[in-house]
């Protein structure tokens, strides 16, 4: 009897053992529960923005002059330092003007003949006008003489005319800056014997205000000349080392009246305003040529947005916490910002970074402490960031 019991025992306590090694592999299953992922968000804001084309241009002098002798000769001195600031009629070479001081005094001799010839002739003609009178000369002695006047006549004229010359040919010894700008490298040194209109001397350019030739494609060209036609069409220039929100605001001042042949594209120029020597001529610089204002387009910062088959895409923050994927169009960049054309209203809480541990419907916790977590901004109008790009420097 005892020993039916014991096996009934054994059974009964077996089924014990597994019950709890049940229950054991359940507490161990459920572990501990993962935290929320942390996020950083900001609030869509809603700005008025520019449209705009960005192109690749080249700066160019607004003026740019190469400096040529116009009389031949031997260069005695020279008056400013390769890379001066030049103003308009400054003194820049001497060509050796004695030879042209004698043939100033040739002809000054020659005039001061002519003139004492003329003198003569014409006291000599008066005499014969009051003779032919009486006939007591003949009509031929006559004409002679008033052909004598008429002959001296023409001889001041020409010795006059040599004269002019001669100071001309002076004034041209002394080479002035015909405009103001800056100096380039000298390309004669005092001792050099250049030739009349011949020898380069110096190129002098024009930098401020400073060009800037760019080109749009042809089918970019109607809503710019809709802006020209308008009046108000800017450009922002900056070299490519500046920071993209920095730039430089000019006019478009030029449209070429002809597409390229071949490429398809127009020719532009903006004029730039700078005195601080910021453009170079010859330098590429990037042209944002603003055609209108968006009013109130919805703005996210660009590293909010991510990518899938289906198109770009952000993680939305609902008022539980918990992020709906929503689908998106973007627009036209703006800084570090993209405009949203469709896909996310103003205010709503747009995640910036953690996107890749979420997962739609997922529960967050907001980074209180990041700055982009605070309040959604007000409605400050963006065309100030790009017509007004550090400062607008104008």
């Amino acid at each position: 009897m005892r020993r039916k019991r014991a096996l009934f025992y054994i059974p009964a306590f077996a089924a014990l053992l597994a019950a709890a090694g049940c229950n054991k592999g359940s507490v161990g299953a459920a572990g501990p529960q993962m935290p929320a992922p942390l996020v950083t968000v900001v609030h869509a804001t809603a700005q008025d923005v520019p449209v705009y084309l960005d192109e690749i241009g080249k700066s160019a002098a607004l003026e740019s002059v190469t400096v040529t002798p116009q009389v031949a000769g031997r260069i005695t001195e020279r008056h400013f330092e390769d890379g001066a600031e030049l103003k308009k009629g400054q003194l820049l070479f001497v060509i050796d003007p004695r030879p042209f001081q004698a043939q100033l005094d040739s002809a000054q001799a020659s005039l001061a003949q002519a003139n004492a010839a003329m003198d003569l002739a014409k006291s000599q003609f008066e005499r014969y006008s009051e003779l032919v009178e009486t006939k007591a000369i003949s009509k031929q002695d006559y004409d002679t003489k008033k052909n004598a006047v008429d002959l001296d006549q023409a001889q001041i004229e020409s010795a006059q005319a040599a004269l002019e010359t001669a100071k001309l040919n002076l004034e041209y010894c002394y080479i002035h800056s015909p405009i103001e700008g800056r100096a380039g490298a000298r390309l004669v040194d005092i001792g050099n014997v250049v030739q009349a209109n011949t020898t380069s001397l110096l190129l002098i350019q024009r930098i401020d205000p400073i060009y800037a030739d760019f080109t749009i494609t042809e089918g970019d060209l109607p809503g710019v000349q809709k802006q020209m036609h308008r009046g108000t069409l800017k450009a922002m220039v900056r070299i490519p080392s500046d920071p993209e929100n920095h730039g430089h605001a000019g006019e478009v001042t030029f449209l070429d009246n002809a597409v390229q042949n071949g490429t398809g594209t127009v020719n532009l120029r903006a004029t730039i305003p700078n005195s601080d020597r910021h453009f170079w001529p010859g330098e590429f610089v990037d042209v944002r040529l603003v055609l209108a204002t968006e009013k109130q387009a919805i703005l996210i910062p660009n590293q909010a947005t991510q990518v899938s088959q289906q198109g770009p895409f952000v993680y939305v923050v609902k008022g539980d916490d918990t992020v709906e994927l929503r689908l998106v169009t973007l627009g036209q960049r703006q800084g570090d910002d993209v405009v949203v054309v469709g896909g996310v209203a103003a205010g709503e809480r747009v995640v910036v970074t953690g996107q890749m541990t979420l997962s739609p419907g997922a529960k967050v916790r907001i980074d209180q402490a990041a700055p982009s977590a605070s309040a959604p901004a007000g409605n400050q109008s963006s065309s100030e960031n790009a017509i007004k790009t550090e400062g607008v420097k104008s």
